[in-house]
């Protein structure tokens, strides 16, 4: 067994995996020395990406607050990481303690932290699944014991989308979760961009990683939401989704896409 009551062999640490940059470039610990190589390369080719984390951190927290705030009692969030407080479960019940958070990703270091941190939590569930097959993400049974189906549900895809490569039809992975959405779910999602600023360096650093970086436009980042209703401001740059700090600086060169949309019907 590897750290954390991980079997070693299930454990790539001969590449960089997403989360565990992310939780370098954010000071955490649980990440390897390839993590934060990759770490470095990617804040030597973009400069404020340890702004632009943050900046998405605080974009998760204000979605969360506005979703449950709208009377949403059931979160899935895709693609969660490595856990950072507070995390969406402890977001969520500030605002109300019945809410329920199913965690899903596909790294088992991340499966191994969110055991421990919901031990004896039967309003949580982590489930060790992978966002590219959908339909197995849905039925999971650690998925199933806490969402409701029937009910509204808050979808999170949070920095997860831009890992799906054009071939993995991220359209159609997205459709198919939203369709499992009722009326009165919500779709929080942020993705990366090259919109604002040249971005290929950045995504060169992603070549050796589990995960490729996939820079799109506004208008295909816009079209994860058809079917739903954006909420205001609209897919706007992270920062600018309803700020509740001022901005934090070189706020303009933050490549991150995010919105919230509500579905109707």
């Amino acid at each position: 067994m590897g750290r954390d009551g991980v079997r070693a062999e299930e454990i790539d640490t001969g590449r960089p995996h997403p989360a565990r940059i992310y939780d370098y470039l954010l000071g955490g610990k649980n990440n390897y020395e390839v993590d934060q190589r990759a770490g470095e390369a990617l804040a030597a080719a973009a400069p404020e990406v340890r702004i632009g984390l943050r900046a998405n951190r605080a974009f998760l927290q204000r979605a969360v607050r506005y979703v449950v705030g709208s009377g949403v009692r059931q979160i899935l969030d895709i693609g969660t990481g490595l856990p950072i407080s507070p995390n969406v479960h402890e977001i969520a019940h500030e605002v109300a303690p019945d809410v329920r958070v199913a965690y899903v990703d596909n790294d088992p270091i991340v499966k191994a932290h969110g055991d421990a941190l919901l031990s004896g939590t039967g309003s949580t569930s982590i489930a060790l699944a992978d966002l590219r097959d959908p339909r197995a993400v849905l039925d999971h049974p650690d998925v199933r014991s806490v969402i409701d189906f029937d009910q509204p549900v808050a979808l999170l895809l949070v920095a997860v989308v831009h890992f799906l490569t054009d071939a993995e039809e991220p359209d159609r992975i997205v459709a198919t979760l939203c369709e499992a959405l009722p009326a009165g779910s919500y779709l929080v999602l942020s993705h990366v961009t090259g919109d604002f600023a040249d971005r290929t360096a950045a995504q060169a650093v992603y070549t050796k990683a589990t995960a490729t970086l996939n820079l799109r436009p506004r208008a295909e980042v816009e079209r994860f939401f058809d079917g739903f209703e954006l909420v205001e401001p609209g897919l706007a740059q992270i920062p600018f989704w309803r700020p509740d700090t001022p901005p934090p600086p070189r706020s303009e060169e933050i490549g991150f896409y995010a919105g919230v949309g509500r579905k109707n019907a």
